[in-house]
């Protein structure tokens, strides 16, 4: 049934079971006017009778259209309470931020690296370059040819690597080149060392031969080589 306020003309739409069988009192959720409500189908609206105390609102005061109805809203309406937002995903939000962490890892350990190198390289255990390593070669032989009884000629050379620093320092295996007289590379070898760190001040021997090198060489040139220890 319809129900409308006699003050200020608002209607309501209830159910017949609100009012019952022998009607009631009811009050405009709008302006408050209260009024004695017939059953549904009563001819006339009795004036005579006793108004009782009001009773509660029986409709509500109609509803707003919500904000988040319209067409443009990204919003779940199976959220748990308004406002509706976008459900998130806290497995997605974990991997963002792994990712993010594992980014700037990358980053601070290349500035490390950059920066201060040659430190960074002999903490991790790591082999320099020949640029890069603070060994030298110190007490080189002078290259020695011989020959065998065999008819082959035997060729040695040998020398030290000083550690001429403060810390221990990693050792890279040495590349030993032959060139002729006009600096042209003839031949050349890689010389592993017996051992793959030195410490501080200290020095190791090397010792290498080859048999029937280039009879054009004439001078020996010495490098530090970024090859990894073992290869």
């Amino acid at each position: 049934m319809i129900l409308e306020c006699g003050q200020c003309h608002t209607r309501y739409l209830v159910p017949d079971s609100a009012v019952g069988a022998e009607g009631r009192t009811v009050r405009c959720a709008n302006c408050k006017h209260s009024w004695f409500q017939p059953p549904a189908g009563a001819p006339t609206l009795d004036l005579d009778r006793p108004v009782a105390a009001p009773a509660p609102v029986v409709a509500p005061d109609p509803e707003p259209a919500p904000a988040y109805a319209g067409a443009d809203h990204d919003y779940d309406a199976f959220a748990h309470e308004p406002p509706f937002r976008p459900r998130r995903n806290p497995a997605r939000r974990w991997t963002i931020a792994a990712i993010t962490a594992g980014v700037l890892m990358l980053v601070a350990t290349g500035v490390l690296m950059f920066t201060n190198l040659p430190n960074v390289a002999t903490m991790l255990g790591l082999p320099l370059g020949g640029g890069d390593t603070p060994l030298k070669f110190v007490n080189l032989k002078k290259p020695d040819r011989r020959d065998l009884p065999n008819g082959s000629e035997l060729f040695a050379i040998g020398g030290q690597v000083n550690n001429p620093t403060g810390q221990r320092q990693s050792v890279p295996d040495i590349r030993a080149e032959l060139r002729d007289a006009s600096d042209r590379l003839v031949y050349s070898w890689t010389i592993k060392p017996d051992q793959r760190t030195i410490a501080p001040g200290g020095s190791l021997n090397f010792d290498s031969a080859k048999l029937d090198v280039p009879t054009s060489s004439r001078s020996v040139k010495l490098s530090f080589t970024a090859a990894s220890p073992g290869n």
